[in-house]
């Protein structure tokens, strides 16, 4: 039996539009979780800048998206 795969790209801009909101959310996650830990008292300087890194990683994925 053969099966043909039939290509749709709207369905595939609607994958897309999905995933990039995703990491839009993840973006904003961490942008939280970064103002969060500045407004410490003694915020863990490791841990924003390894945050900081992971936003960064994402801004730039989501810009390759489009």
């Amino acid at each position: 039996m053969i099966y043909f795969v039939i290509h749709h790209p709207r369905q595939e801009n609607v994958m897309e539009n999905s995933h990039v909101s995703a990491l839009s959310a993840k973006h904003a996650g961490l942008e939280a979780r970064i103002k969060a830990e500045t407004s410490r008292p003694m915020p863990d300087s490791s841990l924003v800048a390894s945050l900081k890194k992971q936003k960064l990683r994402l801004k730039e994925e989501m810009a390759a998206q489009h």
